[in-house]
Order: structure tokens, then C-alpha cells, then sequence
């Protein structure tokens, strides 16, 4: 096999580096040079708060013949787990294989709040990782791949201006150079909590995915459309014993289950795309969700019912076909992974494990870990550490209760429901541990025989050493991540921002040496880009990443930008030789 090497020695001020790249490709055997051609393609398909109610994952309530057949195609694994119950802090860890407790990323959300968070004094603002923490998509593009995000962005901190060659509605890798590999992710948002209210949301159900870019108003064709239900109105639905037995759940019940058969329907257009443009066989496809259920008592708890997730990995030429992997996976784990299947070296920032590829880590995990913090306008500080069988809960703020009065949540048709039989007395004593007034500081469940986890083992003396031993770990981790759980919000924004003023990116360096020229910025952490005036006309084109000195023609000109995650970008600079 060839071997290309990457150079990855950088100072930190100045990104004026020469890069060869290294592309093992452990998929497919390259036998020539010219291989570098056939580097597989990703594509990231991304389900929105959803856990494994699907048949691949033995749910058999709806039928779901896209996601089956990328399952019987692909390998499933069985054991992934968010970093945090919400979409946020679980996308920061996603981007960046790093704990959103570690980089300050964990509370729901900093950059858009909700406005019961604003009413009481919770600003905007972009979380400042440290300068070393790069976007994965921005490595791959340091690595020669085109990378689209369609087009959801909420990552704590808004991406780094090398981050993608587009994010937007329009995004899709037909857009790309010819035969340049590609990272695609497209976001399923019909899944999304909101997509339960009563009246419901409209969602764009295309059959032209994504739209044409000539049609700047599109969306206006779903305008006062009511949204279908795509089962029976009566269809029996399995009740998890946390929810009450009543026909307003198994509405929104049905309703979860409609939104899963319309992001199927979207699944199958991109696996439609793919096989068109006969590149199926190239590319692996992951599909995922961004943490778990969106019912009541699931999305933004740290129990399994809002951190367990089902992910479905097809590989070129359906590699271990109709696989089930049972490996203890964690949201950290992504972005190595990904670098680790292109045969890119992980950066040492990232505190995930490669669990596939050249750089596969087979000593595999032994816990998965998670937090919650803020919630919208309410804080309540938990951390989680699960193994095979048991998971731990280490409550900081025992005298709250675990239900959190969130106005977003309770827009919900069984989140009112669940609140009325609360106040009725109606609920059984699985349904109203949820509404304690106060939580035990510690709690301990044995999944394997209580997976929805409603019998805390904290004080039986039967389980006192497990009970130490995750206690411990958990102690450990968060010393280990540097956990910024601890550290008031307020004083987090001020380290971000000083005076809650946002740091912006120090202007480009232009330094002439004959013919050619090369960039530097003082912004420890920034990196550079860079778009040609004539070439890149088009506005939503990406900044091509800058990697060693630039030589111009008499007719060129080009555009100069600076950038670190979490300040503003520079000035841009304009430059013509």
C-alpha cells in the first residue's frame, strides 16, 4: 500500500506549513498512485432527538425500509451514548471529540437562548475552546476534502470560518470540484421535539433534496399545509412505564412515530443520490441521532432514555454486512473515528478513542460519561458514568427535583398531560418519581435488569463496591477533563469574554518573499483562509484553508481572513500582487 504523510508540526502563531498528506485507506487496497482518487467519501445522516424506536434496533412498531436496509447493509452498534440529554452541548463534542464539560461548552445553548433564559439575565455568547481545538471537518479540509453541513450549526460557538466548504439549505457534495472526496452531513430535524407540538410544526417534505438554489422561497409551498400522519390514527403503540397510558401520550406517541417514518423517506433520497451518482460504494455512511427520545422524561435527562442512541455505519462495498457491535461508544468518539477511517492522525486535543480504522483503539472502552448543567433558564448539575451494566448518578444539586418547569418543553400535548394527573394524584409511582421535590445526591441502577432505571441501588449494601467503583470513576473523569461544571456561568462568560465583550481575530500578516507571499496572525489558535476574486465569486463558497506560501499572477487578487473558534473573524484583507 502507498503511504502519505502528514506534517502536522505548526507553531502556533503562524500558519505558514507545508502539508503532504497520509491516506492509508484501509477499505479499499491501493495498488497505484493514482489511488489518492478513490478516497472513501462520508456522509453523516443526522437524526434529531431520537432513540432506538426503530425495527433494525428491535422496535418493530413502524416499518422503516431506508434505515433497515443501511442496517442490513452496514453494521449496527448497539452501545452509543450522547455526552449530554440535548442537542447543544452533544453537537460541541460531536465537532470537536471533546467533553462540553471540559471546553465550557456545556450548558443548553450559549449562542441562541431561549427567552426565559434571556428574562433572567443569560446573554449570548460563543464558547472560547482552547487554541489548539480545530472543527473536524476543518482537519479534513486542511486534508484536501470538499465539506457541506445542510445546514444546522448549533455547536455552542458559531464555525470556524474554515469549517466547510458550504453550510446552508443548498449544501450537497454534487457541488463539489469533480472527483474530490467529500464530508457531507445532512440534519433530519423532523424528529425534533417541536415536531410534537399541537398545532405541529410544518416540515419540508421534499421529494428534490435539497432544493434548487434558484428558488430562494422554496419553503413557501409548505405554508398552511397541515402535517400528515403517516400512521393510523389508532395504531398500537408500546407506552415506556414513565409515561402515563392515556390517549394524549400515545398521540404524541404516534406522532414520534410519523416524524420517523418521514425522516426514513428522507434518508432514502440521499441513499437514492448516492447510488445515481454511483458513488454508493465509495462512501461510508453513518446514520445517528443527536441524543435521545424526545418525549417527557427522556431528551435532557442523562438516564438511557436521553443518552442512548441508535447509529447504523454502511461501509464501502457493505463491509461486515448485518454486523451488531456491542463496543461502548461515546459522542467524543466521532470526530477521531472519522480522521482515524481516512487514515488522518488524530490530533492529541481530542479526548475520544478511534473505535474503527487505521488507527482503531482495540483496547475498547470500559464507561461512557455525560453531564447535564443548564437548561434553558434552569440549572441543575449532574454527571454520569455508565459501564455495561450499571449506571451512576452523582447529583450536585440534591434539593432540586429532577422535572425542571421548562416553557419550551411544556408546549407539549404529554408534557401538560403528565402535569395535570400530577396535580391529580393520578400518577403510579413509577410516573411520579420524576416529580420529586428532591433527589437522593447518588443514584445507582442496574440497566440489565431495570433499563428504564426506576429502582435506585444507591443504599442496598448488595451493590456497595459497584457503587464505589463508579463513584470513583466519576470523581476521576471529571478531574481528568478539567469539568468547568463547577465555575458559575457568569464567571465562564468573563473568561470567554472579558468584560462580556466577544475577542476578536487579530488581522492577517502578509509577508512578501519574491514571487510568493505568506500569512501569519498573532491570535494564538487562529487559522487563515483565503478565496481568489475571480475564482470564488460565488457567496456562500467556503475560505480555502491556507497551508503554505501563495504565488499570484499580475491578474490576481484574493481576499484574506483570520479566525479562532469562538472570537469574532478578523478584517478581511485584500491583497494583489
Amino acid at each position: 500500500m502507498m503511504q502519505f504523510y502528514l506534517h502536522t508540526n505548526q507553531p502556533m502563531m503562524t500558519i505558514t506549513r507545508s502539508c503532504s498528506i497520509l491516506f492509508l485507506f484501509f477499505f479499499i487496497s491501493c495498488k497505484s498512485d493514482n489511488h489518492l482518487s478513490h478516497r472513501p467519501n462520508i456522509v453523516w445522516l443526522v437524526a434529531e432527538d431520537l432513540g432506538p424506536y426503530i425495527p433494525p434496533f428491535g422496535d418493530s412498531t413502524i416499518e422503516t425500509p431506508n434505515l433497515s436496509r443501511l442496517a442490513n447493509e452496514g453494521v449496527r452498534y448497539n452501545n452509543v451514548y450522547s455526552v449530554s440529554g440535548v442537542c447543544s452541548p452533544s453537537r460541541a463534542a460531536i465537532v470537536t471529540g471533546m467533553y462540553p464539560s471540559s471546553i465550557g461548552a456545556h450548558h443548553m445553548r450559549t449562542l441562541y437562548q431561549q427567552p426565559q433564559a434571556k428574562l433572567k439575565g443569560i446573554i449570548n455568547y460563543e464558547v472560547v475552546p482552547p487554541p489548539e481545538v480545530k472543527m473536524v471537518s476543518q482537519i479534513l479540509r486542511e486534508n484536501n476534502y470538499y465539506c457541506t453541513n445542510n445546514f444546522k450549526e448549533d455547536v455552542q460557538f458559531h464555525p470556524s470560518k474554515l469549517a466547510w466548504d458550504e453550510s446552508s439549505v443548498y449544501a450537497h457534495w454534487r457541488n463539489r470540484p469533480k472527483d474530490k472526496p467529500f464530508f457531507s452531513v445532512f440534519n433530519f430535524g423532523v424528529t425534533h421535539e417541536s415536531n410534537l407540538w399541537n398545532p405541529f410544526h410544518r416540515t419540508y417534505d421534499l421529494d428534490e433534496f435539497p432544493p434548487p438554489r434558484s428558488n430562494k422561497e422554496w419553503w413557501k409551498q409548505f405554508e398552511g399545509l397541515e402535517k400528515p400522519l403517516y400512521v393510523d390514527t389508532e395504531l398500537d403503540v408500546n407506552i415506556p412505564p414513565y409515561l402515563p397510558n392515556t390517549k394524549i401520550v400515545k398521540n404524541d406517541i404516534r406522532r414520534m412515530y410519523s416524524n420517523i417514518i418521514e425522516m426514513d423517506k428522507h434518508v432514502g433520497l440521499i441513499l437514492n443520490q448516492l447510488e445515481k451518482d454511483d458513488l454508493l460504494d465509495n462512501t461510508i455512511i453513518v446514520w445517528y441521532t443527536d441524543h435521545g427520545g424526545p418525549l417527557p422524561r427522556e431528551k435532557r435527562l442523562l438516564y438511557d432514555s436521553g443518552l442512548h442512541v441508535p447509529m447504523i455505519i454502511r461501509y464501502p462495498n457493505q463491509d461486515n454486512r448485518g454486523e451488531k457491535n456491542n463496543q461502548l461508544i461515546s459522542f467524543i468518539d466521532f470526530a477521531p473515528t472519522l480522521l482515524s477511517m481516512l487514515n488522518i492522525p488524530i490530533p492529541d486535543f481530542m479526548q475520544g478513542r478511534a473505535f474503527a480504522g487505521y488507527y482503531e483503539d482495540k483496547k475498547q472502552r470500559k464507561y461512557i460519561h455525560a453531564s447535564a448543567d443548564r437548561f434553558d433558564e434552569y440549572y441543575d448539575m449532574i454527571r454520569a458514568v455508565r459501564d455495561e451494566n450499571f449506571k451512576y448518578l452523582k447529583n450536585f444539586q440534591p434539593d432540586k427535583g429532577y422535572y425542571l418547569p421548562l416553557k419550551y418543553r411544556e408546549k407539549m400535548d404529554s408534557m401538560q398531560e403528565l402535569l395535570l394527573l400530577n396535580s391529580q394524584g393520578q400518577l403510579n409511582s413509577d410516573q411520579k418519581q420524576w416529580f420529586r421535590q428532591s433527589k437522593p445526591e447518588e443514584e445507582l441502577f442496574n440497566i440489565s435488569e431495570d433499563p428504564f432505571e426506576l429502582n435506585n441501588l444507591a443504599q442496598n449494601k448488595k451493590y456497595k463496591n459497584i457503587l464505589i467503583e463508579m463513584r470513583r470513576e466519576c470523581e476521576k473523569w471529571m478531574i481528568n477533563i478539567d469539568d468547568k461544571g463547577f465555575i458559575p456561568e457568569e464567571e465562564l462568560i468573563k473568561q470567554f469574554w472579558p468584560e462580556k465583550i466577544q475577542p476578536i481575530t487579530a488581522d492577517p500578516i502578509i509577508i512578501k518573499d519574491g514571487d510568493s507571499f505568506s500569512i501569519s496572525c498573532v491570535t494564538k489558535g487562529a487559522v487563515i483562509g483565503y478565496k481568489y476574486k475571480k475564482q470564488d465569486m460565488m457567496a456562500w463558497l467556503g475560505w480555502r484553508p491556507y497551508k503554505s506560501p501563495i504565488e499570484l499572477n499580475e491578474a490576481d487578487e484574493i481576499d484574506i481572513i483570520a479566525h479562532r473558534i469562538g472570537f469574532l473573524p478578523s478584517n478581511i484583507i485584500n491583497y494583489k500582487k
